[in-house]
């Protein structure tokens, strides 16, 4: 669990230096988007973002910024499945790893979440960039961080011959996949892509799945309103920034 939490402290390390440059990656995509005359649609998948990295960054700058981006989703991936491997699971454990597979799946469509108090990315855009452009997208990464600190809390109060290696390997090998995740995934500037047979009704079900999570998560992707009942969709976003 040691090298759980030290791999986790490395990437929220590298968050914590993106999240300084917030601005600078918006202006990289509204840079990319315009480069590919894609300026009415949201920003809506980490597949979108690489696309515009590799097809329509004119700027070291954009690149190095989009680059971070996308090395910090591909460490959460490889430091997600190094977990599903770690530990067999129970049926919160299990539904937290789905979680943010479902999140960092390339074409899962990230336009509605919101990331909530105490996080502020989304405070940082105007209305109309947090509403219709980038809202999602910034709120990925600090989403998935928390669930996955939401496992370690979890894992931690379950007994220790809970954690085992699955896949048959040894202990030394799960501890070295763990170490090595974040140096596996920064050789490439760019996470290696998610092939999906039909990525439209792999999207479609994937929110589905989340949205039935939604006694888990609610405390982090839902809007206030809805512990008034006043919302039953937990993706929606809000009607207006606050």
């Amino acid at each position: 669990m040691n090298e759980v939490k030290e791999a986790l402290r490395n990437i929220e390390q590298k968050y914590k230096l993106f999240q300084q440059q917030q601005f600078t990656f918006i202006g990289a995509l509204q840079h990319t988007r315009e480069n590919a005359h894609d300026m009415i649609r949201p920003v809506a998948s980490i597949s979108q973002v690489q696309s515009y990295l590799e097809h329509h960054c004119n700027s070291s700058t954009d690149r190095r910024v989009l680059s971070m981006f996308l090395n910090i989703c591909s460490d959460l991936s490889q430091l997600c499945q190094s977990l599903e491997m770690m530990h067999s699971g129970n049926d919160i454990t299990r539904d937290i790893l789905e979680t943010c597979k479902l999140l960092l799946s390339h074409s899962n469509d990230l336009s509605t979440i919101r990331a909530k108090y105490p996080h502020d990315v989304v405070n940082h855009l105007s209305c109309d960039e947090a509403k219709n452009h980038y809202g999602g997208v910034v709120s990925l990464i600090p989403i998935v961080l928390d669930c996955m600190k939401d496992w370690v809390a979890h894992v931690e109060k379950l007994p220790r011959h809970g954690l085992c290696n699955v896949s048959g390997g040894s202990a030394t090998s799960e501890k070295r996949a763990l170490q090595d995740a974040p140096a596996r995934a920064a050789i490439s500037q760019t996470p290696h892509s998610v092939h999906l047979e039909d990525q439209t009704s792999a999207s479609n079900k994937a929110n589905a799945q989340v949205q039935g999570r939604k006694h888990v998560w609610k405390k982090h992707l839902t809007d206030p309103e809805n512990h008034a009942g006043k919302r039953k969709d937990p993706w929606k976003p809000p009607g207006r920034h606050a």
